[in-house]
């Protein structure tokens, strides 16, 4: 699949739920609404959508939500894509996660083929965890991510800077992740969705994050990429890697190969847009999967140049969904 402006996409971010069992501070509401469950796609109606788009060339399957692993019969759906791993159609089948589940599956997700994921960690003290996420418990995450690391599974960390609530962490995170023998990567908070707090007061920008980190740790530049837009670095002291994922400061546009499918079937072909192209319909106009893979060409040929993200006080977010719908 190759968009209007010559980028091949390979890598397709599913939500499998919009539902959390986290409320983080920066990416929805602490009253949300999720989406009523007759509305999601059925975890049958997901494998073949997923299954179209490997047959288009889609070559990494990353797992979202909200929380995927809250997805009732999860594991299902991932047994069963772990398929596309085995005839070499897929390389690669992930997730990003919580970890507030994963203590229950991880020795599971291994079994089924994947071998990377993300968990997100946005402070190491469990007071101010909690206060993040409104109801995250540091103790349990932890926990999840050493069963990961048990069975096998390398965990990327995954932490949005946030101004006056972590930046005072960024050194306990890379020595941390260190001596864990985990890579990190920073995210700069994104306008999306209303949410009870003020971005602007959040927002910091991942060049003085860099500025923080370069105070105490060595840090080159190197080639290393996972398909994502992170650009990383690797510490000297620790022999790990950071990435800084920047849509803010320096987009990542010109060099996009993703989609991203919500739980609904709604195709987004950039995180920054509202344009959408409505896949559930099609695939349930029929067993065949021709309308379906039409309409996914059709959506790629509309794939923008880049996303329209400004941060500033009294803007508004540039979409009105949240992170959680489009998954994150």
């Amino acid at each position: 699949m190759i968009d209007p402006f010559g980028r091949a996409v390979t890598y397709l971010r599913i939500s499998v739920t919009d539902r959390c069992d986290f409320r983080c501070v920066y990416c929805m509401s602490e009253d949300m609404v999720f989406l009523p469950r007759a509305d999601l796609l059925t975890l049958e109606e997901l494998d073949r959508m997923c299954s179209a788009f490997i047959r288009k060339g889609v070559r990494r399957l990353r797992l979202t939500g909200g929380e995927p692993l809250v997805r009732r019969n999860i594991m299902s759906l991932i047994r069963d894509l772990g398929r596309h791993l085995k005839t070499g159609a897929l390389d690669e089948l992930t997730l990003t996660t919580n970890a507030s589940q994963l203590s229950r599956f991880a020795h599971e997700l291994a079994d089924c083929g994947i071998r990377r994921i993300n968990v997100s960690v946005d402070s190491l003290d469990a007071e101010k965890f909690e206060r993040i996420t409104r109801r995250g418990k540091l103790d349990k995450v932890m926990a999840g991510i050493d069963a990961a690391l048990d069975a096998g599974i390398r965990v990327k960390i995954n932490t949005v800077a946030l101004r006056d609530v972590n930046r005072g962490e960024i050194h306990d995170l890379v020595s941390w992740c260190g001596t864990k023998g985990l890579d990190l990567t920073f995210i700069e908070t994104m306008p999306l969705g209303e949410i009870d707090d003020d971005r602007t007061d959040q927002y910091l920008p991942l060049t003085e994050v860099r500025d923080d980190i370069e105070t105490r740790w060595t840090l080159d530049d190197i080639d290393y990429r996972t398909g994502g837009p992170a650009r990383y670095v690797s510490v000297a002291e620790t022999g790990q890697r950071i990435g800084f994922i920047t849509p803010m400061t320096h987009n990542f546009c010109e060099s996009c190969n993703r989609v991203r499918l919500t739980c609904t079937g709604q195709l987004y072909m950039c995180l920054g847009q509202d344009d959408h192209a409505d896949l559930r319909a099609p695939l349930r106009a029929g067993e065949s999967d021709e309308l379906l893979e039409a309409a996914i060409d059709e959506a790629i040929g509309r794939k923008p140049k880049g996303h329209d993200f400004v941060i500033g006080r009294d803007l508004g977010p540039a979409v009105s969904r949240h992170m959680s719908v489009t998954g994150g």
